[in-house]
């Protein structure tokens, strides 16, 4: 069996939208803001279910049926969304995971994002067993395929992808001014990035002081109060903003008296301002490109930035496809194994019931209520009953295993009713 032409009898199913085929915009007005709302909102429709929203993308996971889903995402609008479900689904949520999918390919963050989103799910009461198997099996996966290949080398994260951007349009940060907006995950990343070039100076706002104190001092930098945000953007060469924030951070109102404290004595001209937004929802609102001095980019000019480090990845990526089919393969027969639970369960019920029945019966011709005697014969009629099963259970295992669940069931009817054993190139 190979997994182009297996089955998987657990149902599986994710919707997303992504940088694949979706525009910063687009990724903006799909995401659900409140993540925990979401969770409980969906939780009675599924078995589990995930949210996995990055500022590349926004997955939904579920153990559950694509019909489902679908019929979900038209309830709120999201049309927008793709489907896929059984093996494919879990191909997909597998090469997430290997970073395979990812703007930048190779990026080691999606890790932590899948850890935090099953986390979520959990605390929410949203999570299942077979949910948590599936996204742990990817971690895993997507741990090996960096230790077994090199897909990860030269990879950067979106922050440290972002300070290139900058770079390139200054032709170099030496000396430069950069205000860092934002002390979470990304943030951090900007900032380690920053803290390699050799800058004049490293400004750090959070609007928890306490955290733009933290990150500012790992880097050698100087934290900054959200109300003094606006004399250290009249300072800076580049602003990069990162924060996780449900609305803009950075209005034009604000930025317009930002470019007229920037322009030189006796000159209406400003000194140019280059904005990097890479916040999703984005931190920067709607027109401030179009004020004169500031050059504005968001994730979307990214994307050039992965290419110019793709080279080495584009080989160690389809290593790394190869070692991900070889897990897929193995893990589909651990669900499709799980999946005979239901089917095996109707063997043992049935022949339980006949063995306390007949071990009813021959305590009964014994005549004798002596404890002993019962606890032989029972463990005796217990011994029997599993022995007899054994080849039974292992046949029923194989054939879900090897993705045919019919002709598993078929050998439970026949041994329990008596049915005649249907095979599968049967009309």
């Amino acid at each position: 069996m190979n997994t182009s032409d297996s089955c998987l009898f657990t149902p599986l199913a994710i919707a997303g939208i992504s940088h694949h085929n979706a525009s910063v915009d687009t990724l903006e007005q799909a995401r659900f803001p409140d993540e925990t709302a979401f969770l409980e909102k969906v939780r009675d429709r599924f078995r589990g279910v995930m949210l996995l929203q990055t500022c590349n993308r926004v997955e939904i996971f579920v153990h559950g049926d694509n019909e489902t889903l679908r019929a979900f995402l038209d309830d709120e609008g999201c049309g927008q969304f793709s489907i896929c479900s059984g093996i494919d689904a879990m191909r997909h949520l597998l090469q997430l995971a290997c970073g395979m999918d990812s703007m930048i390919v190779g990026e080691d963050q999606i890790l932590g994002q899948l850890k935090r989103s099953i986390q979520l799910s959990k605390e929410a009461g949203c999570s299942s067993p077979v949910l948590e198997l599936c996204v742990n099996k990817a971690i895993h996966t997507g741990i090996e395929a960096r230790r077994r290949t090199q897909i990860n080398k030269g990879a950067i994260s979106i922050g440290s992808a972002a300070v290139l951007l900058a770079e390139q349009e200054l032709c170099t940060l030496k000396g430069k001014h950069i205000l860092v907006i934002g002390s979470g995950e990304m943030g951090m990343l900007v900032a380690q990035a920053l803290a390699a070039k050799d800058l004049t100076a490293i400004y750090v706002a959070n609007r928890t002081f306490s955290r733009a104190e933290t990150l500012a001092k790992k880097i050698n930098g100087r934290a900054v109060r959200f109300d003094d945000l606006k004399n250290y953007m009249v300072q800076s060469d580049v602003i990069i903003s990162c924060t996780s924030a449900p609305h803009p951070v950075i209005h034009c109102d604000h930025l317009r008296e930002v470019m007229k404290a920037r322009c030189w004595p006796n000159d209406n001209t400003p000194r140019p301002l280059i904005i990097i937004d890479i916040a999703q929802p984005r931190d920067v609102e709607e027109g401030a490109g179009d004020i004169p001095g500031i050059t504005l980019f968001s994730i979307d000019n990214l994307r050039h930035i992965n290419e110019m480090t793709m080279d080495t990845r584009r080989c160690e990526a389809e290593k790394a496809g190869e070692y991900l089919e070889g897990e897929l393969l193995q893990f589909t027969r651990l669900l499709n194994s799980r999946a005979a639970d239901d089917i095996l369960a109707t063997l043992h019920t049935w022949a339980e019931a006949i063995r306390t029945r007949e071990r009813e019966k021959a305590l009964s011709m014994l005549g004798s209520g002596d404890e002993k005697t019962r606890e032989i014969i029972d463990d005796l009629t217990r011994v029997l009953v599993k022995k007899i099963l054994t080849d039974a259970t292992m046949s029923i295992r194989l054939c879900a295993e090897q993705g045919d669940l019919e002709f598993a069931e078929s050998l439970v009817a026949a041994i329990t009713r008596g049915e005649r054993l249907c095979f599968r190139n049967e009309e």
